[in-house]
């Protein structure tokens, strides 16, 4: 093979959906990698729901309109468990920096919306970095409970991206 076939066969791979091209003939072997369309596969990680800390307010003598008024702090107990996510669920985190997008293009339908069922290997997103698109798959089954993030906003490393309910 000659140096004009070598870059022919490059162009050829580097303008097509291939990932890699391996080619060998006698005691000649070349392979060509293409990472246009690179998948990124993550694992979920689980969601651990956290208490967050109650302010103390200053102390104050109570008048007789300000304690009638007042919430009881087990009404407020109440409404922070409901609040809570219950069963078993992860946040999808980003695998790099760079843009967000729910769908392939702008005519294009989303990957995944609130409620949808999704399996393994299934795309839910699509990060662009440093003008690359990057598919992100999910390892696993479950349901889509909310997206995090609004469609081409920048995203950062290891910020939450999905919220998902295993199955």
């Amino acid at each position: 093979m000659d140096f004009k076939q070598i870059q022919e066969l490059i162009r050829i791979v580097s303008k097509s959906d291939l990932a890699e091209v391996k080619l060998e003939q006698d005691n000649f072997k070349i392979t060509i990698k293409n990472k246009v369309n690179e998948v990124v596969t993550m694992m979920p990680q689980t969601y651990i729901p956290q208490a967050v800390p109650m302010q103390q307010l200053p102390a104050a003598t109570p008048t007789a309109s300000s304690s009638a008024n007042a919430p009881s702090t087990t009404d407020n107990n109440t409404a922070a468990s409901n609040d809570e996510p219950k069963g078993n669920y992860v946040e999808f985190k980003s695998p790099m920096i760079g843009t967000f997008y729910r769908k392939a293009g702008p005519d294009k339908e989303v990957f995944v919306k609130v409620g949808d069922e999704i399996k393994t290997g299934q795309v839910l997103c699509v990060v662009e970095a440093m003008k690359l698109f990057n598919e992100i798959e999910f390892e696993g089954a479950g349901k889509i409970v909310k997206i995090l993030v609004e469609d081409a906003s920048p995203v950062e490393y290891d910020q939450p991206l999905f919220l998902i309910e295993m199955k």
